[in-house]
């Protein structure tokens, strides 16, 4: 048997969350065709299958995160062909029979891999009213004369001793919910993440919590609509999910529920990808240098170059590049801040790789241009705008990650004047270029000081001051500032 493992979808994703599975067990899956898809907090992508067989085992349900290598998948090849070698890889799960159905036997064996809660309620395509008619509905029995190959239904009760991911067990206890409330449609009985989420949204929506199953005793009695299980031992039975405290997806509108207090707003993919690196990233120690840049060069520059280059290019031209210019110029000068901190000190790049900071809809992201100094001004201005508009629409690929050696991120877009960044780590250094303001400046004349109006742009770098100190960082940024304000009519674009 051969089995697949979760890839590394980029330099600094250490896990996945299962997605959607393309195939199911049984299934032929060709060699290089699309298994399943994987969301990671930088990218979704359909994982090829490295081997030609059948599908065997699904190891990690739909919604589970699991790190890389991991074994998400069994397939059996052409070398597996024996009689013995098939029945043991045959698909778990309860034999159909043309008796009543039964409900399954949960195996006692629980998940190879160990899993973190999986992300945004997104990565289910299945709408609440569907969720909610998932968990709740019942499926009738298979019929003796259905395929060979069909799956068993799903059990009809409740099953509190049901198989389950520790992210599932995490999730139910955020909810105060117990699998005695949960009906399983994963294999052989086991509860999935969006079983669970079907019960809270039906409960967010106003409907009744499920009853726990009833236990085997008949003295025990029918379980109470309000959630608590009934139990001959006397054990104190689980507290009822609050419903003061509702789930809303992230990104939509929040609604408050009549008579709820509060929402619960669960974390997406992205947004669990951003807390982790941020939450690396404040573990370093900050340093922050701030410049005015007289921008009147600049903005005049551009002004000349913009409608002739828009109507060649039929993109508008952003200042962008123009800073990312002058940034490559410091580089050269101060390679120490292109570079990467690792255990052993500071490992410099000759590359250099711009990170640019893009932000979509529900999160951050921070596509990579490589090379930005072999690109023109023209060519770094169109690289930014496919990037943008790729990261804006989804579709950004595994090479648009890793690797990069310095950040930029155009905070002045949306009008701020100073902002703090914290560093993409393991880079060393990110700067921030703030809107251009005309603001009331002193400027020495030969007649004397005046008080002139100026477009005025902050520039704010952020260094990781084990790399580097306060000195070469004012000295790195007075270069940036110097660059801009020599830019002239002569600089090229092209």
């Amino acid at each position: 048997m051969a089995k697949v493992t979760m890839p590394q979808l980029g330099e600094s994703v250490a896990e996945g969350t299962i997605g959607k599975w393309l195939k199911q067990p049984g299934d032929h899956v060709a060699k290089y065709e699309p298994l399943v898809e994987v969301v990671t907090d930088k990218v979704n992508a359909e994982v090829p299958s490295p081997f030609e067989g059948i599908l065997r085992e699904i190891l990690v349900e739909e919604g589970a995160t699991v790190p890389n290598n991991a074994e998400i998948a069994i397939i059996e090849t052409a070398d597996d062909g024996a009689p013995d070698a098939k029945a043991a890889s045959a698909p778990t799960g309860p034999v159909v029979t043309s008796q009543p159905a039964t409900p399954a036997t949960p195996s006692p064996e629980v998940a190879s891999t160990p899993a973190v809660a999986a992300g945004p309620a997104g990565s289910d395509e299945r709408g609440p009213a569907e969720q909610a008619v998932a968990a709740s509905s019942v499926p009738e029995a298979t019929p003796a004369s259905a395929s060979p190959a069909a799956v068993a239904a799903p059990p009809s009760i409740a099953d509190p001793d049901a198989r389950m991911t520790p992210a599932v067990r995490r999730l139910l206890r955020e909810h105060e919910l117990t699998a005695a409330q949960i009906v399983g449609t994963g294999g052989g009985g086991r509860i999935t993440r969006e079983d669970v989420l079907a019960v809270v949204e039906t409960i967010r929506t106003g409907g009744t919590a499920p009853a726990a199953a009833a236990p085997t005793s008949a003295a025990a009695g029918p379980a109470r609509a309000s959630g608590q299980n009934g139990s001959g031992s006397g054990a104190p039975a689980p507290a009822a999910p609050r419903p003061q405290a509702p789930s809303a997806p992230a990104g939509a509108p929040i609604e408050f529920p009549e008579g709820a207090d509060e929402v619960l707003l669960p974390m997406t993919q992205m947004r669990k990808g951003i807390a982790a690196q941020m939450t690396r990233a404040l573990a370093v120690p900050h340093a922050y240098v701030h410049m005015e840049v007289d921008a009147n060069a600049l903005v005049r520059a551009r002004e000349t170059a913009k409608r002739e280059y828009q109507a060649r290019e039929g993109i508008s031209l952003s200042y962008v590049p123009f800073v990312i210019k002058a940034v490559v110029d410091a580089l050269r000068h101060y390679p120490s801040f292109n570079a990467h901190w690792t255990d052993a000190g500071l490992l410099a790049k000759r590359r250099i790789h711009m990170g640019v900071a893009v932000a979509v809809d529900d999160g951050l992201l921070v596509p990579v241009i490589r090379d930005v100094d072999r690109l023109s001004i023209s060519g770094l201005n169109r690289a930014i705008a496919d990037v943008a508009a790729r990261a804006r629409a989804g579709k950004l690929k595994l090479d648009d990650y890793g690797g990069s050696t310095f950040t930029i991120d155009n905070t002045g877009w949306f009008g701020s004047n100073l902002t703090m960044p914290i560093i993409n780590v393991p880079e060393v250094a990110i700067l921030t270029m703030e809107a251009i303001t005309k603001r009331a400046v002193v400027r020495e004349t030969p007649e004397g000081d005046v008080i002139a109006i100026r477009p005025i742009m902050n520039v704010v770098l952020a260094i990781d001051h084990r790399a580097n100190d306060g000195a070469q960082a004012a000295a790195f940024l007075r270069t940036i500032k110097h660059s801009l304000e020599a830019i002239g009519p002569e600089t090229p674009v092209y």
